[in-house]
């Protein structure tokens, strides 16, 4: 429980990935990626309930080996969130806030939950998410990147692949923010959400979050300095082996120094 909610985290694990092949039974370091990442979630005490969200008997089986829980999901969910809706829908998972890991996020710790719920006790606000100063310019035009907008009080305005907001080559370059793709949800906005139709821009930019935007959702960001690395080819893996290792060699108040990729 946290601020008074409880809180589950769902680790959505869907199998199909047209980048990186099986990546959900991806090895890391020794051990299954899908173990690294159940760890790290166990260890954090703002959780009520951890448990992921499967699509195929072989990841299920995976996860069942290292004791964690799981629960088979439909293979039509097109993401995560659905998965969250699906959960919550069949009454598998009860919780007054829910939060969405990625199985690929490995690297996620308990202060970057910490910034992601420190007001999850807001009526006012349906998702919760998170953002970080872009330091490396590289990542402004890069359509792997999600920038992020926001307005007063740090409620989320738009995203997009594209540099966001546009800035005329004669102007200094203003603040961009890269949007950080962990979420947390009130259960009333799942309810919502499942209701709602996709928009154009959402087509357009392939971002989810473009949809609750669009149907009037209060999407509130609060800014973080953690590390969130999400593995999408293969060749992350000696990255986030990497990144591992070097955290395991710091003293516990030292921060990790990322890694270029």
């Amino acid at each position: 429980m946290h601020r008074g909610k409880t809180v589950a985290c769902v680790i959505p694990a869907r199998l199909a990935s047209t980048r990186f092949p099986k990546k959900m039974l991806a090895h890391l370091a020794g051990k299954p990626l899908l173990q690294w990442v159940w760890e790290a979630a166990s260890s954090i005490q703002l959780f009520d309930s951890v448990q992921f969200a499967v699509d195929v008997e072989e990841t299920l089986q995976l996860v069942q080996s290292f004791g964690a829980t799981a629960y088979m999901t439909s293979s039509t969910c097109r993401c995560g969130t659905e998965r969250l809706i699906e959960l919550k829908r069949r009454k598998l998972v009860e919780a007054e806030v829910w939060v969405n890991w990625q199985g690929d996020e490995p690297l996620i710790r308990a202060p970057l939950i910490q910034d992601l719920l420190q007001s999850c006790d807001r009526s006012d606000i349906d998702v919760w998410t998170l953002c970080k100063k872009i330091e490396d310019l590289s990542e402004i035009a890069s359509p792997h990147i999600a920038k992020v907008v926001a307005g007063a009080g740090g409620r989320a305005l738009f995203f997009s692949r594209s540099p966001l907001p546009y800035s005329f080559p004669e102007d200094p370059l203003p603040l961009y923010w890269k949007h950080v793709g962990v979420y947390a949800f009130r259960q009333e906005a799942l309810d919502r959400i499942a209701t709602f139709s996709e928009p154009m821009e959402e087509r357009a930019e392939r971002l989810e979050q473009l949809r609750w935007l669009h149907h009037g959702l209060n999407v509130q960001l609060h800014e973080t300095e953690q590390i969130a690395f999400g593995i999408d080819l293969p060749h992350q893996l000696a990255i986030a082996e990497e990144m591992l290792l070097a955290r395991t060699r710091q003293p516990a108040n030292s921060e990790l120094v990322a890694v270029e990729y």
